[in-house]
């Protein structure tokens, strides 16, 4: 399950031109406003993101960025929009690996296909989980969890956002590495399952860091761990889990795609902007404020990342035993 390519593959950053610079020969601009299409409920990590980098580049595009909220069938129905929609760079969906590498490997009769469909613009954000605990748990390191886990087979209660979701798959990804098994609890969201941690109904999470940093500095829940591969320039004293289980790492991400079709000249003026944006001090500390690590990559270099996220993907899918009915 290591990906050491993960990271290699974005450490090209690309060329942005200076401020003022002519566009070259060729070069594509819209001349309608454009749209952002989020498969989620406005006001979750997805849409403050999507709208974060929306207002980042809407100046250096000259017209207006709108995010619009498509929500149902854990982001398919947005997905489908975006894929049935004029190839002229004017509208693009603001992808979760979840609505696009996960659901490719847990829904078989997709009406769209996920590569054939669309061009990858730009990889966005990377995001990892925290793992917490409730304070009342005796365990005050991930080795310690794993030694009590492996004590009481199922019987810590563990809270994950559905089947599918980045609490499921970090909590599931953990469990076959560190050979142990919790009674995992589905919620509807996180914000039900950080509730029922809090209030001691669960034992334990793994979740994204903007929905527990506030929580673990009122001391709510004991944070053990960061799902990064090294460790977090926002919490440089907590430990990454691999440090304890060597090899174990979780990352998700958000990423930008344009219909098939859409010509080569708006994808790359537009993946240029999202850079230029997210290499902004303002843009970049929104972004980790919200828990990601803000990226902004060309579309060749998303391109080979998104091609590499789909089997690992399909793998972590069949390690949870992820399903829908």
């Amino acid at each position: 399950m290591q990906r050491r390519r993960l990271l290699p593959l974005l450490a090209a950053l690309p060329f942005v031109p200076a401020p003022g610079r002519a566009q070259p020969a060729g070069a594509w601009s819209p001349d309608r406003p454009i749209r952002f299409i989020v498969g989620f409920a406005p006001g979750g990590s997805t849409d403050t993101t999507a709208r974060v980098v929306a207002q980042g580049i809407t100046a250096g595009l000259g017209q207006p960025v709108v995010v619009e909220n498509r929500t149902g069938a854990a982001g398919n129905i947005a997905t489908e929009h975006v894929a049935r929609s004029a190839p002229d760079g004017h509208t693009l969906v603001v992808a979760s690996m979840g609505s696009h590498a996960t659901n490719a490997a847990l829904y078989r009769n997709l009406t769209f296909d996920v590569v054939r469909d669309f061009a990858p613009v730009s990889l966005i954000a990377l995001s990892a989980c925290l793992l917490v605990v409730h304070p009342d748990l005796p365990v005050r390191t991930v080795g310690e969890l794993i030694a009590r886990a492996k004590t009481k087979p199922g019987g810590l209660n563990c809270g994950i956002a559905g089947a599918g979701s980045s609490q499921h798959f970090a909590a599931a990804l953990f469990e076959h590495q560190a050979g142990v098994r919790f009674t995992q609890a589905s919620y509807r969201g996180g914000a039900p399952a950080m509730a029922d941690l809090v209030s001691g109904r669960l034992d334990l999470m793994f979740t994204p860091a903007v929905e527990a940093i506030q929580q673990v500095r009122a001391g709510q829940v004991r944070a053990l761990g960061t799902t990064r591969r090294d460790r977090s320039p926002q919490l440089p004293d907590l430990p990454a889990i691999g440090e304890a289980l060597p090899g174990y790492a979780f990352t998700s991400w958000l990423g930008l795609f344009a219909p098939a079709g859409t010509p080569a000249p708006a994808v790359e003026r537009i993946a240029r902007e999202v850079a230029t944006a997210l290499r902004t001090p303002q843009t970049r500390e929104r972004m980790e404020q919200l828990g990601y690590e803000p990226v902004g990559s060309t579309p060749e270099e998303f391109a080979a990342f998104f091609t590499s996220e789909l089997p690992r993907v399909a793998e972590m899918v069949r390690i949870s035993g992820a399903s829908v009915d």
